[in-house]
């Protein structure tokens, strides 16, 4: 057994000086025998389904060749009949959050992000998995809903929907009937849903310009749709910029299911992808402004900070900003007036991949191997939505470090301690192999890939025979509560995973263990395409992201002050 200690100092710059955030992580390496892992053709087949969890989660006028039998129109009146001064009346579309019938634009959005970076890096490999046409049918089937949830003609906006319909936060005394207390199939909702709108939510509007700015590169050759996503984006963050605030601050819906801690990520996240998507500088200087940079990692108290750090979730962009402007370094070198904030962004994104590394235990490891990135905490279970994040930043992190280095072996430095990219590829595989079944409960955690799969998964839908009754909000109860299998295989569909101790209950009641999402998903597609496929031959495409990109001369830094005499 090998003990080494890696200290990282990463020396932070800020208007009051110099601060320095010295992590020491000690650990105790031990060399394993890796098990046989699954061939990239499992990641493959594991992506084709994957996929198909967003096909069952749309909302409104499906067309014929949605794939999921089960399905069809559903939530047709949304957004009717407006509220005076309302954006819109049109809310009809989108994604259905989890298993439920609500739509959230914050998580929605941050999964149509995700899954747009994703393309943006690996086109290739979607289009050798057959699998192009449909990932971009998903995207634009989420930003032709967010364009309908704010006036996306105007330049300025004093508004945005942030939801639609409601859930039961007050643990079951409300009997209103909303999307949380009734168990029905979507097709069968007769229920009010109500719209919910902020005025001041710079978070959410950040978030969905992001979410916009990186589609618009996805579709970049349809120039007139391109176009009216960076026009949105960009309305979107000015809102987001002039009027500050929280999304979830006072609403108790979106406190409760998806609380923002603070806007701060979400303007370095915004900020970076508006750049890639209109080469206008003013938003790398945004995106690199150290008081930014702080105010992303420290706006939350330490015990706080410390569980989010470089975890990437919707609700903490920083981590894939971060990745996302080292690519900039490695690939451009834009140099001054942005190297300093880069230089440190890029010490930061080696810091966090170490951490990723079981050579340091700067997280815990179940005994199955599945790395704790929600550190175990109470109100954070539903650990794979971390995890496939985390595979994702992994490989494509090594991609860039491969493809900026053809010299020498590629790697990265964690203290004294060079490690080949090898070793963050790994991570990222023996995490992927985890949730596709190489567990303790030789359970594949996405419904439909492998034999054994969830299959009372907490999902209305899937749950709720499709047959000429139309069960009532109550009604449905005796399915949610029902101790059978769903009727149906929602394919592709990961759940929330496993506890601290590689258990897991196959329970309908039970959320925590058995209720897939959006982001979750999202996040298993661009890991599953990352590791997919030959990387000798498809690795990452290092140009379309700087496509909208001027060529770069750095301006020299200023001269040192000149000597005074004496």
């Amino acid at each position: 057994m090998h003990h080494h200690q890696l200290t990282c100092i990463i020396v932070r710059r800020d208007t009051a000086g110099m601060m320095l955030l010295v992590a020491t992580f000690l650990a105790a390496s031990t060399v394993h025998s890796s098990p046989p892992t699954p061939s990239p053709n499992s990641y493959t087949l594991a992506l084709h389904k994957a996929l198909m969890f967003f096909n069952a989660q749309r909302s409104g006028k499906l067309s014929d060749h949605s794939h999921v039998s089960w399905r069809g129109d559903s939530c047709l009146r949304d957004g009717k009949p407006s509220a005076t001064g309302s954006p819109t009346s049109d809310l009809v579309g989108g994604y259905y959050d989890a298993g439920n019938a609500i739509k959230f634009n914050f998580p929605a959005s941050f999964a149509m992000t995700m899954l747009s970076w994703s393309v943006i890096e690996y086109n290739a490999k979607y289009e050798a998995a057959e699998e192009l046409t449909h990932i971009k049918d998903v995207i634009k089937w989420g930003t032709d809903y967010f364009l309908k949830t704010f006036n996306n003609s105007a330049d300025t906006i004093d508004r945005i929907v942030s939801q639609v319909g409601l859930g039961n936060t007050d643990g079951g005394k409300d009997t209103t009937p909303n999307d949380i207390y009734c168990w029905m199939r979507p097709e069968d909702i007769d229920y009010k849903r109500p719209v919910t709108e902020c005025h001041a939510c710079s978070d959410l509007a950040a978030e969905m310009a992001a979410s916009l700015a990186a589609a618009s590169i996805v579709f970049k050759d349809n120039r007139a749709y391109s176009k009216k996503l960076v026009h949105g984006a960009k309305t979107l963050f000015k809102f987001s910029r002039d009027v500050r605030g929280r999304y979830s601050s006072g609403s108790s819906d979106a406190a409760f299911f998806y609380n923002s801690t603070s806007y701060w990520d979400e303007y370095v996240w915004a900020s970076t992808w508006l750049y890639y998507a209109t080469g206008n500088s003013s938003y790398l200087q945004l995106a690199t402004t150290p008081a930014l940079a702080k105010h992303a990692t420290f706006s939350q108290a330490p015990n706080q900070y410390w569980p989010n750090h470089g975890v990437l979730s919707w609700d903490n962009k920083l981590v894939g900003a971060q990745v996302l402007l080292t690519r900039l370094r490695l690939f451009l070198n834009p140099g001054y007036p942005y190297e300093t904030t880069l230089r440190r962004f890029h010490n930061e994104t080696n810091t966090i991949m170490c951490s990723y590394l079981s050579a340091f235990t700067i997280f815990n490891r179940t005994r199955g191997g599945l790395i704790q990135l929600n550190r175990g905490h109470l109100r954070r279970p539903r650990p794979l939505e971390y995890v496939v994040n985390a595979a994702f930043l992994a490989t494509v992190y090594s991609d860039y470090l491969e493809a900026a280095d053809s010299t020498k072996p590629a790697g990265l430095h964690c203290g004294p301690n060079f490690f080949s990219v090898d070793v963050l590829r790994d991570f990222a595989k023996t995490q992927i192999d985890y949730i596709l079944g190489k567990n303790p409960q030789k359970m594949s955690y996405v419904v439909g890939f492998g034999n054994h799969f969830p299959k009372h998964v907490h999902h209305r839908g899937a749950s709720i025979p499709k047959k000429k009754i139309k069960y009532s909000c109550k009604g449905g109860w005796k399915w949610r509560d029902s101790l059978k299998p769903n009727p149906y295989t929602i394919v592709g569909a990961m759940v929330a995973g496993p506890d601290k101790h590689d258990g897991f209950h196959d329970v309908r009641a039970n959320y925590n263990y058995t209720e897939p999402t959006l982001v979750g998903n999202a996040g298993l597609v661009a890991a599953l395409v990352a590791l997919s496929g030959d990387r000798t031959t498809d690795g990452i495409d290092k140009t379309t992201m700087f496509s909208a990109i001027p060529p770069m001369f750095p301006t020299p830094p200023p001269p040192p002050p000149s000597a005074s005499k004496p």
